[in-house]
């Protein structure tokens, strides 16, 4: 499947194709819709550099959220350790 972004929206947008690209694979990791494998497919670029621009960017690379934590809480309780 193929995506043509117009030249109006792309020259509106402000970046070239490189850095339109690598918004999209950026927002669609964020949040949660593409993997880190998939997002750094759709940037076109190595997963190391995904991870770099993850960090420069500010955006953790893993998610842990409360329910995360609550259900450690239970296992850990489940074994005895808390």
């Amino acid at each position: 499947m193929s995506v043509i972004i117009s030249d109006d929206i792309l020259q509106a947008s402000g970046l070239n194709p490189s850095e339109f690209r690598q918004e999209i694979a950026l927002y669609m990791f964020q949040t949660g819709r593409l993997t880190l494998g998939y997002a750094s497919q759709l940037a076109d670029i190595h997963p190391n550099s995904f991870r770099q621009l993850l960090k420069q960017r500010h955006i953790p690379l893993y998610s842990y959220d409360v329910e995360d934590f609550e259900l450690d809480l239970k296992n850990l309780r489940e074994l005895g350790r808390l």
